[in-house]
Formats: structure tokens, C-alpha cells, sequence
């Protein structure tokens, strides 16, 4: 086991089916006038989450300021249109309520809104301005509506600026939740697409943290758990989205995951999928994961079987003695939530791309190539992106 290692868990969560209605009179809210943002989309006003969440804000005492232009794949300039807004109105803390995009902007926002100038001045890689935020964030609470980032449960925040096709990663110790409700109840109405998506998102966060250079003790058992509840429920609320069991158990998956993210790291498959979205912004993150993982971790357990095996167990596999038995889990696992037809050719995406990709990926997100257990020449992206390539 690890001997050495690093743990850092400041947020409190609040977790289970009903647990919403906790915010209400909450002596854990960490000011009086939230900056609520909340997806561009309308579902939050649709499923009538945005009212209940105003509702107990109010019987809190919170006044509220709401924010409502997060895209799927959040940019640039709403960070900084919603920092703005939070700076105009006074706002002492920022609630993300939504899916993992919009409670990633949030946290952008709250970083912004404290601070200075763009929020990009302080991205420390790509065209990063790699300035230091003097000020800490304005304190944030999140409440997920799907089970997919675990952003309620790490720092991390991906924001996309269009004008360079960069989608980087990036978060520091203000940037964790100061409090979190994660919900199931919330997760019911997430249409079946959208569950494979985000769950599958989960499940890649729960391998790459096990498999990380950076892995620990609390981070491998939160990890195996995570993929153990996802290969078995993720399939069932994917086909009965209703089903009580199955969404708590994918929320909880879901949630952990996001904490492997904190104690350990996700590695290099999110770096080359932040490529591929932001070259096509069009890709839901879960479904570029997805495309590229067979040839991803086909690549990595080739170079390095080590830890396959225990992957493999954990999703149920019988023969678990070589890396075959978890890509051929995989493979089931993509079938079984309806995505073993997604295709990069399906979005477009242009064979002559593949090398700026590579690029792209090792120049924004190079840092998770680090922590990945097999290093990768841009030669070795490049050949498999296009193994990935259908």
C-alpha cells in the first residue's frame, strides 16, 4: 500500500433522497445573498428545482441573485459575465445547482467575482495568465442534479475559452464546496442519454483515480466501490430512470468518485478528452470519454497491466487474472447503457484534427499526463486518438 500520501477533505456533504429540503433554516449556508447559477437549458425551472431551492433560501433568510446562461460545456465569458453579476449585487456566497457543468462554473465564478480582472489571468497552463488569486473565493455551495462530475465532493472547475480550443481543468483549496446536498430525488428526470453520459463520466473518474501514479489507501476503496455501484446500476436507470435503488446508488458513485478526484487524480484520458471537446465543443464530455476509452486503456494496460485485475473484480468480472478481462468489462458496460455506437465520425470530427489534439492535450493538461502510470509521447496520442477514430 501507499506509505506516503496526501488527504484533504473540507467539504461538508449532506447525502440521501429528500435531503434537499435540508437547506432550508441550514446553520451551514455560508452567507446572506447567494448568487444562484443554474444551466442555460431550463430544466431546473422545469422540474420546478430552481423554486424549492429560492424557497428555502428565503426561509433561511437569503436574499437571492440568480444567474442562468451555463452552457454544457461552460466558457470563458460567462464565468466572467456571472463573476460581474455577483460583484454588481453584493453577493457573499455563489450556489451551483444543476449538473457538474454548472456547478463548475460556479466555482469559476466564485473564484472570479473575489478577485480582479478575467478568470483566465489565473489558469496556470495553456495561454493561462498563471497570475496568483490573492483573494479566496467567495464561499460555494453545490447541488447536483445528475450523477456524473462529482464536483460537488473536489475543487476542480473546467471552463472552456473558445478563441484558443483550450478546456482546462483547474481548481485550488477555496475552490471545494463549502457545503453540499446531494439529492437522488433531484437526478430522477435526467433523461436516459444524459444518465449514460454522466454516469460513464463517473465511472472513467473512479478507473483513472485507481490507476493514478497519486493513488492512496481512502482513494483506491472509494474507487472501487464507485465502479462496483456503476457497472451494476448504471445500466438499470439507464433503461428505468424512475428506479429509487438506482439512482441513489449512482449519486453515491457518483459523489465518490469525486472524492478520488481530491485524494487521488484522474490521468491523462481527461486530458485528451478536454482536447476533443474543445476542438468540438458540440461533444458531451461523458460520450468523448467514452469513445476514446477502449483504445485508451486498451494502449495502457499493454504498457502497464498492473491494477487491471482488481478493476475487473470490481465490476463483476470471472476471469480477472489480465488487463482482457476489465477492456472486455468495458465493453459490456458500454453496451449495456446504450453507447457502444457513439462515434467520433458522428460529431464530425476530422481525421486532420487528430494531431492538434494531441497537441492541444499535452499543452493544456499536461499535468495529468504526469500522473498517468504509462508515459505518452505526442506520438503515442496521436495513435490513439486514431485507434479511437470509428
Amino acid at each position: 500500500m501507499k506509505t506516503n500520501f496526501y488527504y484533504f477533505m473540507p467539504t461538508r456533504l449532506i447525502f440521501g433522497p429528500g435531503e434537499l429540503k435540508r437547506l432550508a433554516g441550514s446553520p451551514y449556508l455560508p452567507g446572506k445573498k447567494a448568487l444562484v447559477v443554474i444551466g442555460a437549458g431550463g430544466a431546473m425551472r422545469r422540474h420546478g428545482y430552481l423554486d424549492e431551492v429560492f424557497g428555502y433560501l428565503a426561509k433561511s433568510g437569503c436574499d437571492t441573485v440568480l444567474y442562468d446562461k451555463i452552457l454544457p460545456n461552460p466558457v470563458l465569458a460567462q464565468v466572467n459575465e456571472g463573476a460581474g453579476v455577483a460583484r454588481e449585487n453584493w453577493c457573499d456566497f455563489v450556489l451551483g445547482l444543476g449538473g457538474g457543468s454548472t456547478i463548475d462554473a460556479a466555482k469559476a465564478i466564485a473564484l472570479t467575482a473575489a478577485n480582479a480582472g478575467n478568470y483566465w489571468d489565473y489558469i496556470q497552463s495553456g495561454t493561462g495568465g498563471r497570475k496568483p488569486a490573492p483573494q479566496r473565493a467567495l464561499p460555494i455551495v453545490a447541488i447536483p442534479t445528475t450523477a456524473g462530475t462529482g464536483t460537488e465532493a473536489d475543487p476542480w472547475t473546467v471552463i472552456t475559452k473558445p478563441a484558443t480550443r483550450e478546456k482546462i481543468g483547474w481548481g485550488r483549496d477555496d475552490t471545494f464546496p463549502v457545503f453540499s446536498i446531494v439529492d437522488p430525488e433531484l437526478m430522477v428526470s435526467v433523461p436516459p442519454k444524459t444518465t449514460a453520459y454522466t454516469g460513464m463520466d463517473a465511472f472513467f473518474h473512479a478507473v483513472e483515480a485507481y490507476l493514478a501514479r497519486v493513488s492512496q489507501p481512502n482513494s483506491d476503496l472509494l474507487a472501487l466501490e464507485a465502479i462496483g455501484l456503476i457497472a451494476k446500476y448504471l445500466p438499470v436507470a439507464v433503461q428505468d430512470g424512475g428506479n429509487r435503488e438506482a439512482r441513489t446508488a449512482l449519486a453515491w458513485a457518483s459523489t465518490a468518485a469525486g472524492i478520488c478526484e481530491s485524494l487521488s487524480s484522474c490521468i491523462s484520458h481527461h486530458s485528451m478528452e478536454h482536447a476533443l471537446s474543445a476542438f468540438y465543443p458540440e461533444i458531451p464530455h461523458g460520450a468523448g470519454l467514452t469513445m476514446l476509452s477502449r483504445a485508451y486503456f486498451a494502449f495502457l494496460a499493454q504498457k502497464h497491466p498492473l491494477r487491471f485485475p482488481e478493476l475487473a473484480r470490481a465490476m463483476g468480472g470471472k476471469n480477472t487474472q489480465g488487463p482482457q478481462a476489465f477492456l472486455a468489462a468495458l465493453e459490456r458496460l458500454i453496451a449495456g447503457v446504450g453507447l457502444a455506437n457513439e462515434a467520433f465520425s458522428g460529431y464530425g470530427v476530422q481525421r486532420e484534427d487528430i494531431r492538434p489534439m494531441a497537441e492541444n492535450a499535452l499543452q493544456t493538461m499536461g499535468g495529468l499526463f504526469y500522473l498517468t502510470p504509462v508515459k505518452l509521447s505526442v506520438d503515442d496520442v496521436v495513435k490513439i486518438y486514431a485507434d479511437a477514430y470509428r
